[in-house]
Order: C-alpha cells, then structure tokens, then sequence
C-alpha cells in the first residue's frame, strides 16, 4: 500500500495599499495573495486557517476561520489555488504566519504551514 504524500507548497506575495492607509492614524493597509499547490499524491480539502499576525509594536492577532475568502477548495495532486485577503496593522512593518487545516482524501486531517512572511511599506531610493 502506498503511503499518502501530503505535500502542500505554499508561496505569498504582498502589496501595500498606500491609497487605503492612514499612516497618521496608525492604519497600514496590506494585501497578500496566497498561491497553495498540492505537490502531494492525493488530494486534499482546505477546511480551515489559522493566522498569526505580529506588528512592529509586538501586538499579536490570532486569526481563525473556516476557509479563506468563504471557499474551502478542494486541490487535484498537481493543482494551483489563489487567492487574495488583506490585513491592516497599527505599524509599518510586521509579519504573517500560521497554517490551512487540511483533510486528503483518505480522510486523514494534516496541517499546511505557511511560512512567515514580512509585510513592509516599500522605501522609496532617492
């Protein structure tokens, strides 16, 4: 028999939203967009995330949910999910990380980390 490959790929890229910040009121706006791909040998179901969110300030959200965006995708080995959220912080700089529970077609649950990443207001070069 063989054994299940629960292999999820996660990768993210992120945007700040200048036009929907106020810097002077503490308000930073970004945008990230998650591709997950499921490298493994069975498919999976994402059922749902768990978000931990730190600011420069040390202040912690603990996010958790059902889904992401109200979809819980079903991923074929092989296929690619997208999908962009936002996420506002009271400082100009901070970090994401956390996990997709899962449940792979055998109907065993597994959890996909999601590597920290950084969310920072690009610097302008003069």
């Amino acid at each position: 028999m063989s054994k299940d490959n629960n292999e999820i790929s996660i990768s993210i890229d992120t945007t700040y939203l200048q036009q929907e910040s106020e810097p002077e009121n503490n308000k930073f706006y970004f945008l990230y967009t998650v591709s997950i791909v499921n490298k493994g040998n069975i498919g999976a179901k994402l059922l749902s995330r768990h978000w931990i969110i730190e600011d420069a300030n040390g202040k912690v959200q603990d996010v958790k949910g059902e889904g992401v965006v109200g979809d819980q995708p079903y991923m074929n080995p092989g296929d690619e999910y997208q999908y962009t959220s936002g996420t506002v912080l009271e400082t100009s700089l901070g970090t994401m990380k956390g996990s997709y529970q899962m449940i792979n077609d055998s109907e065993s649950y597994f959890d996909a980390e999601i590597p920290e990443f950084i969310l920072t207001i690009p610097r302008v070069i003069h």
